[in-house]
């Protein structure tokens, strides 16, 4: 593991931080700037022209080819700088190289450039109301149609969902044989007759996650991604890349979030008091460990071609983190943490992340299967399931 930059490094870094610096979004000295939807599209295109899309992907593509380590340090300096994610973050970091395996050329043709410039988004539905972790047990069914296959079923946990022009799709289309070998994936029309999504309300009032329902949705052949009964391998190779820098991402939010903690407390006079300092200091021991256990992620990831178990600790030791950083930014309010809106502590900021933490331990792997995942790959411990 190393913690310096090479040389080629700190030159593409300094770049990134040269174009932020020109076309980010430096927050104010209160909470950061909400973007809307339109802002982030206006954002994305920009990135993309300036070269920050898809990184990683091969040139042919229209990337630029740089190992994860490049990337890695494109998403630390977007988070320092308080400058949002790519909006087709789910469609670059995730869609695009498993189409770029698995696609035909039809496919990389008619979806990899629109994925780089932001005018195809993708969400993704593999979990499902019944299936939520255990991806084999997925009841979603494609059956074999005149035009190609017919889809009934639903989706739940669906980022971007409402936003998204398109859905990287995981169906049963075997009826029998094993669980794992009677999955395909889809790349589906999220405007197609019969596809409907419903905003799941969150208790801070935000609507990031989406049920899909799908009644009877028609999908032409030739968006089946990969061989038919060979969706699970598909599926694999999304998640692999969703953890591959996932945990540089959230190390770099939490020391912004961490950052703005330490300024609520000076702005409230809490600054000398001896709890909230020990407090405070605990929090910022545990950051440093998972900055650096994202590093040794991020070596492993360079080493083997394949996030390790590193990310699965990173990500389950992140959501209490980040919970235990909420929490304590509503304690430092100390009563006026019972109201929120116009008038209060930069608007009610700590209140509302103290109730979106609370998904943390739900989205990107509960924090359930990601400790048998550490039970199993890190300690090697018996296997408590079959």
């Amino acid at each position: 593991m190393r913690l310096s930059d090479s040389e080629r490094e700190r030159e593409f870094r300094a770049a990134v931080r040269e174009w932020l610096d020109a076309n980010g979004a430096p927050a104010g000295p209160g909470a950061p700037r909400v973007w809307d939807a339109a802002a982030l599209r206006e954002w994305s295109r920009a990135s993309w022209k300036a070269g920050y899309a898809g990184i990683t992907w091969p040139t042919e593509y229209g990337g630029r080819a740089l190992d994860g380590g490049y990337q890695a340090i494109h998403t630390e300096e977007c988070a320092l700088a308080e400058a949002p994610d790519h909006v087709n973050v789910i469609g670059t970091n995730m869609v695009g190289p498993t189409i770029i395996r698995y696609g035909t050329d039809r496919q990389r043709s008619a979806f990899l450039p629109r994925i780089l410039s932001g005018d195809a988004l993708f969400c993704q539905g593999f979990s499902e109301p019944e299936a939520g972790s255990d991806l084999a047990a997925v009841r979603t069914v494609a059956r074999s149609h005149a035009d190609g296959f017919v889809l009934d079923g639903e989706k739940v946990w669906s980022s971007y969902a409402h936003l998204a022009d398109h859905c990287l799709l995981l169906a049963r289309t075997e009826p029998e044989g094993p669980k794992h070998e009677a999955l395909s994936c889809f790349l589906i029309d999220m405007r197609a007759p019969g596809v409907e999504v419903r905003p799941l309300r969150q208790m801070s009032g935000d609507a990031d996650f989406s049920r899909i329902a799908l009644t009877g949705v028609v999908v032409p052949e030739d968006r089946l991604l990969g061989p038919r009964g060979g969706g699970w391998r598909v599926a694999m190779t999304t998640l692999a890349h969703e953890r591959g820098t996932f945990g540089i991402a959230l190390t770099a939010r939490l020391s912004v979030q961490f950052a703005r903690l330490v300024r609520t407390a000076i702005e409230l006079g809490k600054d000398r008091d001896p709890v909230v300092r020990k407090d405070i200091a605990d929090l910022h021991v545990q950051l440093e460990a998972l900055r650096h256990t994202g590093y040794r992620a991020l070596a492993a990831l360079e080493r083997t071609g394949e996030p390790g178990p590193e990310s699965a600790i990173l990500k389950l030791r992140w959501s209490s983190v980040n919970q235990r950083v909420a929490a304590l930014g509503c304690h430092l309010l100390g009563e006026q943490a019972q109201l929120g809106g116009p008038g209060t502590f930069w608007g009610g900021y700590w209140q509302r992340q103290r109730l979106r933490s609370r998904t943390n331990s739900i989205e990107g792997g509960t924090s359930e299967i990601l400790r048998g995942v550490v039970a199993e790959r890190v300690l090697r411990l018996p296997r408590s399931r079959t």
